[in-house]
């Protein structure tokens, strides 16, 4: 069976405004709030979410919530869909995830719950319908391990690493 082939039937051709081609990924989603992600501006590249919550979390100063929602994804083979912080919450009140950036795999069919800490100053309280992450589709692409007693040090490559190269 030919991957690429299950994936095709996903993939949509258009042509943005500006006359240059696009891919466009049909994603099945199930959304329980009837709200779909969506982009807030033409340049956007993640899609904003929202919480889908019945009463008020309040995120204490360093402590993590798990926020609901109410979202399901039928995501295809060969992709992942990404979960990222929003950068406004994270400047303006040290709201991030709790695991950095969160992998929604192919095969999860769970609803999206997003790990929310609170690094900032101040109890931070999340509502219903509040925008609390954005996602972004990923293509996965697998690894077939080759083993080797030596690795590649040709030029330009090393191993030193943590600010190695200064901050000038």
């Amino acid at each position: 069976k030919n991957p690429r082939r299950s994936v095709k039937k996903h993939i949509d051709l258009r042509r943005s405004k500006k006359g240059t081609q696009g891919i466009i990924m049909n994603v099945g989603i199930k959304s329980l709030s009837g709200i779909l992600p969506k982009y807030h501006t033409e340049g956007s590249a993640g899609l904003d979410v929202r919480a889908y919550i019945e009463d008020e979390i309040c995120i204490k100063r360093g402590k993590i919530s798990m926020v609901h929602t109410g979202l399901f994804f039928d995501i295809p083979k060969g992709f992942e869909i990404q979960v990222r912080a929003r950068s406004g919450l994270a400047s303006k009140h040290g709201i991030g995830l709790a695991n950095g950036v969160g992998t929604i795999d192919s095969d999860y069919t769970g609803e999206l719950i997003i790990p929310l800490i609170n690094l900032g100053e101040k109890d931070y309280v999340v509502k219903n319908n509040d925008r609390i992450a954005q996602i972004l589709l990923a293509r996965c692409e697998r690894i077939n391990w080759q083993e080797r007693e030596e690795i590649d040090k040709g030029e330009g490559r090393q191993d030193q690493g943590f600010g190695h190269t200064g901050i000038e």
